[in-house]
């Protein structure tokens, strides 16, 4: 099975060799787009570049690691793959899996997943369990599950999980010649803000660049454990993707950002869903909630004066805001409008009457 994603791009940089039979997407290669309008709103003084994850093939970041996971799994003779999941990683296993003619099932917190993302799952055909408790629940269900010798765990425990996804570093600094100055992200189970970091390392070490970013991770505010250095129990937060209390990848992550002189800190929800909607009217991009975290952290350290006047600043923008479109309805604080079938109606209503 082959592909052109990558795994073929970055081959000397993964765990793979010429006999490896790629399943692939065609994932990754991800636009990295300017937002001179976005700077401008807030008042100028750095560039900005957003890395659109939102445009893999299942419409998040997680395709980076799922072909490598489920490439490995399959090279090993695993028949299914399992997750935990709040969304997007179900639907990314899911469609990996259905490439690949594995098995999968995902285990997902019931009446916690956006409705995006569990169509997505449902629609390849993945066994789908919603577990009565949340994504730390689910998650120790599947570490148990992982233990038998036919079920491969692909959440990012699994280390191939984390090494398909710090090509988006390498794609980063492809594209504008070098690393940033700071890399702005949401942080969930904190897989890509390491994986993001691994990747910036190792670019650098290989001489493909000549610096490395501070990396600046968000959480949300009710569910910020690393922020708060304890366990969230309960975590809630309208950003369902980062709803997460125990993140699998914590103390990477804290290594990620004492290591690169950056940090790891939080946002609310209506600073979330502000710089959601502020994301969509100034750029035309549209993003689900949690990628919105890492713009919003860029709202909270710009205000702080914390950003250095000229930096070359990016941030990723995690999944597309068709996963959760209900919350997009609810945060456009505007309604459509009936009108008659005639000129004169639709030039009153949009103000020209």
């Amino acid at each position: 099975m082959t592909g052109h994603g990558i795994i073929r791009r970055y081959r000397e940089f993964l765990p793979v060799d010429n006999e490896t039979q790629i399943v692939s997407l065609n994932e990754g290669n991800t636009p990295l787009i300017e937002a001179s309008n976005l700077v401008s709103a807030l008042g100028g003084g750095f560039h900005l570049f957003i890395k659109n994850e939102g445009l893999n093939p299942t419409a998040s970041f997680k395709d980076r690691g799922m072909t490598l996971a489920v490439t490995k799994a399959a090279e090993r003779g695993a028949r299914i793959i399992v997750c935990a999941s709040t969304g997007n990683t179900s639907a990314s296993a899911a469609a990996y899996a259905a490439r690949a003619g594995m098995t999968c099932v995902v285990l997902i917190p019931e009446g916690k997943i956006a409705y995006g993302k569990m169509a997505q799952a449902l629609i390849h055909g993945a066994q789908t369990l919603e577990v009565r408790g949340n994504f730390d629940d689910s998650l120790e269900l599947v570490r148990a599950l992982g233990e038998r010798e036919d079920i491969e765990i692909v959440n990012s425990i699994n280390p191939f999980r984390l090494q398909g996804q710090k090509t988006a570093a390498f794609e980063v600094c492809d594209e504008i010649g070098n690393a940033p100055d700071m890399h702005f992200m949401p942080v969930g189970n904190a897989g890509n803000i390491t994986s993001y970091w691994m990747g910036y390392k190792e670019y650098m070490d290989s001489g493909k660049s000549s610096s490395k970013p501070r990396m600046m991770g968000w959480q949300a505010e009710g569910a910020s454990p690393i922020v708060l250095g304890e366990v969230v129990k309960s975590p809630e937060t309208i950003a369902t993707a980062i709803r997460i209390g125990n993140p699998a990848s914590w103390e990477q992550a804290l290594d990620a950002a004492n290591e690169s002189s950056g940090r790891i800190d939080c946002v609310s929800d209506d600073e979330i869903l502000d710089a959601h909607r502020m994301l969509a009217r100034t750029e035309g991009i549209f993003v689900e909630p949690a990628s919105a975290a890492g713009i919003a952290g860029i709202f909270k350290s710009h205000s702080l004066g914390e950003i250095p006047e000229g930096s070359n600043v990016v941030v990723t923008v995690t999944g597309h805001g068709l996963k959760d479109p209900g919350v997009a309805i609810d945060n456009a604080k505007s309604k459509s409008k009936v009108v008659n079938p005639d000129l004169e109606s639709v030039l009153s209503a949009i103000g020209l009457g």
